[in-house]
């Protein structure tokens, strides 16, 4: 049984001379949280806006479980967005700014309105304006306005710029919760990509309008270089005894550290084998690779291709 729920492919989208998607295809299977990274106008948001019809696609395709986005808009109903901003009227209250959503979606159902608000742990502010809340708050209303109807697909586009760490932290609650209860598979973008990466099991890395790298959580792991830290009182002793052991790859980093390549390292062995030398070792630790560098490394080494021209 297939399990795409998203197919893009080859989709192109230009404003005047500026290519702000170029030939980009990517697919999301149900169940995924997709996590979409580039640089400011690398062409997410326009991409995000393709996929909920808010902007007309020029090039390719973009089928959304199985039906044509542009051709047949029955199936916008099943997705929910917030893109830019959350939608909510600051003069309407929490509980009315949910109605009128109803509805604009044909929708007559007050319990579901009230389990939603309940679901985002707004119950307290129903009555409250939303011009009234918090930040964090404004951005659970405009969670809640885009599941109401339970879409099948999430489409978030910086939903955390702005919050504080607790905001954060319970945004990233519902989403974990929206993906594991019900299912709901996710297309989300942030700036703030170690947040990303706690939250995403797949990401997609977008550079000037094309996609340059697909990775899920496991792969990016594997690729990052995990590690050994070692700080001793001689790098260039530590480093000619490992290189004798057959211990690595490493990299002497200065005279007194070196990192050792490799993700299975106990530091228990490596410090007895060290201090047995003669060795001092003044810490050990366990070193993890972020997404923060990897992104880094695939811009960098995107800069040195050969650009296509326009």
């Amino acid at each position: 049984m297939d399990d795409t729920i998203l197919d893009i492919n080859h989709a192109s989208k230009r404003f005047g001379r500026f290519q702000a998607l170029d030939d980009l295809s990517l697919s999301i299977n149900k169940g995924e949280v997709y996590g979409l990274i580039g640089e400011n106008g690398a062409g997410k948001t326009t991409l995000m806006r393709l996929i909920t019809g808010l902007s007309p696609i020029q090039g390719g395709t973009i089928r959304m479980m199985g039906h044509t986005i542009g051709k047949d808009s029955r199936i916008l109903s099943r997705i929910g967005s917030i893109i830019e901003a959350p939608a909510a009227f600051k003069k309407l209250t929490v509980s009315q700014n949910m109605k009128l959503t109803a509805i604009q979606h044909g929708l007559a159902d007050d319990k579901a309105i009230d389990q939603t608000i309940d679901f985002v742990g707004l119950s307290e502010k129903a009555k409250t304006r939303a011009g009234h809340l918090s930040l964090g708050q404004r951005q659970r209303l405009g969670l809640a306005m885009a599941i109401l109807t339970r879409p099948d697909f999430l489409i978030l586009d910086e939903p955390i710029n702005g919050l504080d760490p607790a905001g954060i932290m319970e945004f990233r609650t519902l989403l974990d919760r929206l993906n594991k209860e019900r299912q709901t598979t996710i297309l989300i973008s942030s700036h703030i990509l170690s947040e990303l990466y706690l939250v995403s099991s797949r990401f997609g890395f977008i550079s000037h309008g094309r996609l340059i790298k697909e990775v899920n959580k496991d792969e990016l792991d594997r690729i990052n270089q995990n590690g050994l830290l070692i700080d001793v009182d001689q790098s260039s002793r530590a480093a000619m005894l490992l290189d004798r052991q057959g211990i690595g790859p490493f990299q002497v980093l200065d005279d007194h550290q070196i990192l050792i390549k490799q993700g299975n390292l106990e530091p228990g062995p490596i410090n007895s084998l060290l201090v047995q030398e003669g060795i001092l070792v003044n810490q050990i630790s366990q070193q993890k690779g972020s997404l923060e560098e990897y992104f880094a490394d695939l811009l960098d080494k995107d800069s040195q291709e050969p650009r296509r021209q326009q």
